[in-house]
Parts: structure tokens; sequence; C-alpha cells
């Protein structure tokens, strides 16, 4: 399975770069409403995630909860407590299982380590429910005798 078939792109994900500021960084998760966001270097590679978790503690760290403040200080002032691995385009299935398991969604590089996208762990786990439900109606139903699907129409 070519694992580009569950790709978000580039152009749909909202990702910060390492020169942008604080107050930045918290005004787009805020307006996309999302938990972590991919971190880049400014030429387009994929360096990292900043969550929200690491937004509480950084500023917690830096003492201020003064938005005008926040635009003089730069994201990489914020350390990072967890490590978003990507995969690279041409892995496999289990390669995106295994980062799956802890990560809300798996970066994407290229050979050089070009950010290209996402995929979230929902796409990886409706394809897997997908797969598990078709095999299990290859399996189980025919002998049975049975032309019922599991959800049961």
């Amino acid at each position: 399975m070519n694992i580009l078939f569950f790709l978000t792109p580039k152009s749909e994900v909202a990702y910060i770069f390492e020169d942008d500021t604080l107050r930045q960084t918290i005004e787009k998760m805020e307006h996309r409403k999302f938990s972590c966001i991919p971190l880049l270097s400014v030429d387009g590679r994929y360096t990292g995630t900043i969550s929200e978790g690491d937004l509480l503690w950084g500023l917690k760290r830096l003492n201020t909860m003064n938005i005008k403040e926040m635009e003089d200080i730069s994201i990489m002032a914020i350390p990072r407590r967890a490590t978003y691995k990507p995969v690279h385009a041409d892995a496999d299935m289990e390669d995106l299982l295994d980062r799956a398991i802890n990560q809300n969604y798996v970066p994407v590089v290229d050979d050089q380590g070009f950010f290209i996208g996402i995929i979230t762990r929902k796409e990886i786990i409706k394809y897997c429910y997908k797969e598990l439900k078709k095999a299990y109606a290859d399996r189980i139903l025919p002998e049975k005798g049975n032309t019922e699907t599991l959800s049961g129409h």
C-alpha cells in the first residue's frame, strides 16, 4: 500500500517556521483548533512539532501571558518535549502504524527531508478498520453462509 494515498499535502496543512514568533504560533493553533503543529526550517525541511503542552510550559518558564510580549519571542525559545518522528514518502504501513501509536499525526518528508505533508492517526485507523472488516467478512461470513456484512446491513 502506497502511504501517499493517505497524505494530507503540505498545501492543506497548517505549519509554522522556525523564524515565527510565539504569538504567531499561538494564533495559528487557536485559529485552526490544533493541539500540535509541524515546525519547519525556513527552507521547508521538517524539524519537529510544537504542542499545546510545549507552549504552556514555555509560557510558564518565560513568565509571560502578555500577547504583545509574545511578538518578540521566537518559537525556537520554546523547548519541545515530544519528538514527532517523520517517515519518508516511500515508507510502508507498518512504519506508519509504529509512529501513529504515539503521535496524533505522522509527518512525511521526501528524500532530502523536505516536508510534504502529514498522515493523521484517524486516516490510519480508518484504513486498518476497513482492512480488518474486509478480512473478517472474507474469512468468517462465507463459512457461516451469512451474506450480511459486519455492520449488519
